[in-house]
């Protein structure tokens, strides 16, 4: 690149085209070509893969996003988190895995207290019907469950 004037901002800066630095160009003389975006089917300018920026972004960077939320949300490091969700701790499952603090309290977040589980049984968990059996499975794995009180209580109190 060539260092000179730019004509509209008056800045030595890199020569880009027409006289213009780089930014100055994007924003007066550059037209992006309007296509139709392959998956919103809206005619947007496209960033790359044939998609609008926006759907660009949410197919190949959810993951990423929803990472950092889920992070961020539960206030761990990133090496803790990928250690945690490498896989689900009951069945094994390692394509999508959540962070669950056992004792309920997100504040909690020493590495006893932090577990990965799927989607299925991080479901499960927090539903009361299904809770007894995953704590079940959980004992047998040697976790400390601070709720065994209530595990017993909903025992002697459903209907056999």
């Amino acid at each position: 690149m060539v260092i000179k004037i730019c004509i509209n901002c008056n800045n030595e800066k890199d020569h880009h085209a027409k006289g213009l630095c780089y930014t100055c160009y994007k924003k007066i003389k550059w037209q992006p070509k309007i296509k139709t975006c392959k998956r919103c089917k809206q005619k947007r300018n496209i960033h790359a893969k044939g998609l609008c920026p926006g759907c660009y972004n949410y197919i190949f960077h959810a993951d990423k996003s929803k990472a950092y939320n889920q992070r961020k949300r539960n206030n761990i490091n990133l090496t803790t988190f990928r250690k945690i969700t490498k896989q689900c701790i009951i069945c094994g499952f390692n394509k999508i895995v959540d962070v669950h603090h056992i004792d309920s309290n997100k504040q909690n977040n020493s590495q006893k207290n932090l577990i990965g589980l799927c989607p299925n049984h991080h479901r499960m968990i927090h539903n009361f019907n299904f809770r007894p059996e995953i704590f079940q499975i959980l004992k047998q794995k040697d976790y400390d469950l601070p709720l065994q009180d209530k595990l017993e209580f909903h025992k002697n109190t459903t209907p056999s």
